[in-house]
């Protein structure tokens, strides 16, 4: 099974950031038509149109904001049939949800990407159903061009993995921001200490993603008892505020989930 004919039906900044490392990643432009009304234009040969066709595609994502499900679904749903994957990235709208308005499709998969599928390294966490072992083969195949997927055991967890994978590079951002803040604060020039704060935080990531370590090990051998990184992690780790802050920040952007999508079902 191969999902050849992709349709990107709202193509903003998510759905773009997909497009983007598809095409980055090797997929064919040919395979791809986008259907968005305000786009002002698709990458070359890429097809663009602003209403949906009258024909099939192998796979579907469904890359409008959520709120605008309804509205999509009574033209979308009678051009969906058994061979069709519907593919959502719309956060906190669920199987069920999906199920009651495109029954004829073959199978139903969430998908939680981040921006950095535009190139290849977002992390892609998956949960469908419909799929057999080709099914979910091919879906895989179609996501890895992304970033390392990742499917769950239940779609229960797929409120916290948003708020962890999809809305994680904001917080991440805050603190590229806080790190370069707090530098220029203390005298260092603002443009040279955002410089040295992305730089820093991208290597640390990359040698995280390398490394056979945990992130607690690799804290541990940058800082040398009684030195500098340990005074500061001292400052961080005190009565674990960092971790709670966190915690928060995360349950936060989870339980926005879970109403997103006590709201989807009506």
């Amino acid at each position: 099974m191969a999902l050849r004919t992709i349709l990107i039906l709202g193509c903003g900044n998510m759905g773009g950031a997909m497009l983007a490392g598809w095409l980055a990643g090797g997929v064919d432009p040919a395979r791809i038509t986008v259907v968005d009304p305000f786009l002002a234009e698709a990458p070359a040969g890429v097809r663009l149109l602003r209403a949906l066709p009258d024909e099939r595609f192998d796979a579907v994502l469904l890359g409008v904001k959520p709120q605008m499900l309804d509205d999509v679904a009574a033209g979308l749903a009678p051009r969906l049939d058994a061979g069709t994957t519907l593919l959502s990235i719309l956060a906190g709208v669920e199987l069920s949800s999906l199920a009651a308005r495109f029954g004829s499709a073959g199978a139903l998969v969430r998908v939680m990407p981040n921006l950095a599928a535009a190139i290849g390294k977002s992390p892609i966490a998956l949960f469908g159903t419909g799929l057999g072992d080709a099914g979910r083969g091919a879906v895989t195949a179609l996501m890895e061009p992304l970033g390392p997927v990742e499917w769950l055991a239940l779609e229960g967890d797929f409120d916290l993995v948003t708020a962890l994978s999809g809305s994680g590079p904001g917080f991440v951002y805050r603190f590229i921001e806080a790190l370069a803040e707090g530098a220029a604060s203390l005298g260092l020039d603002p443009a040279q200490a955002q410089r040295l704060a992305v730089a820093t935080v991208e290597g640390a990531a990359q040698l995280a993603a390398a490394s056979p370590h945990g992130p607690a090990e690799l804290a541990r051998r940058v800082a040398s008892p009684g030195g500098s990184t340990q005074k500061g992690l001292d400052v961080l780790d005190a009565d674990d505020a960092l971790k709670a802050l966190v915690t928060a920040t995360l349950r936060a952007a989870r339980d926005r989930n879970a109403e997103m999508a006590a709201a989807a079902r009506g």
